[in-house]
């Protein structure tokens, strides 16, 4: 696992933490030396601070999702919604905000890890599903691509995960509760707003008019017109 933070205290609260949970754990101090690193380690998990000297942390996911796709944890100093917006935008998979508990950050990046081997026994295991045709929207689930209008969309594998599950059920109103135990494993419900950030973020990949919201309860998945 690696840990891209240059602040020398949070890096090695992180590290001391991820190590006692029995990770094998690096720290890169800045963003160049975070990309080598990954470059050079290929992690399962990467947790990534946005504000780097150097290259900062969006950069770097770019540099990393470009060579080789891994999940990433990014952290913020900011409750900025746009931060957050343009980090899963690049390819992050899940963020948090500064400060944060060592309780919390242990147990966000269990449920992403869990979510990427439970993607990969899918695949592994599964007679492949034949695309979800919807309209100009195409979800491939045995190549875990996702196309609209003949043009490939690049997803988060956390993304991809919240689309099929919002898919499967055209029309259908699935609670942010719902979403978060079957996408993020999450079993409370503290992070309704990253099921809000996510869906922002396909919203703005796959266009505005995919996913109706509604309003207390949680958001439904609506087919393209021509469908």
């Amino acid at each position: 696992m690696l840990v891209v933070e240059d602040e020398p205290t949070i890096a090695t609260a992180i590290a001391q933490r991820l190590s006692a949970e029995g990770w094998r754990v690096e720290v890169a101090r800045d963003g160049l030396s975070g990309v080598d690193a990954a470059s050079r380690l290929r992690p399962d998990l990467v947790v990534l601070d946005v504000m780097l000297p150097g290259i900062d942390g969006l950069e770097v996911t770019r540099r990393i999702q470009a060579e080789h796709p891994t999940p990433i944890l990014m952290l913020t100093a900011r409750d900025d919604e746009t931060d957050m917006l343009v980090g899963l935008g690049v390819g992050a998979d899940d963020y948090m905000t500064k400060p944060f508990s060592m309780r919390e950050l242990v147990a966000r990046i269990k449920a992403l890890l869990r979510r990427v081997d439970r993607a990969a026994q899918a695949a592994a295991t599964t007679p492949a599903d034949p695309p979800m045709m919807m309209g100009d929207v195409t979800v491939d689930r045995a190549q875990r691509r996702v196309y609209r209008g003949g043009e490939e969309v690049h997803l988060t594998p956390t993304e991809f995960e919240l689309l099929v599950m919002l898919a499967g059920s055209p029309k259908t109103v699935l609670t942010r509760e719902r979403l978060l135990a079957e996408v993020w494993d999450w079993a409370d419900a503290s992070g309704t707003r990253t099921v809000d950030s996510h869906i922002k973020a396909l919203r703005r990949k796959l266009g505005p008019d995919l996913i109706r919201t509604v309003h207390g309860v949680g958001y439904a998945f609506e087919p393209p017109a021509n469908q």
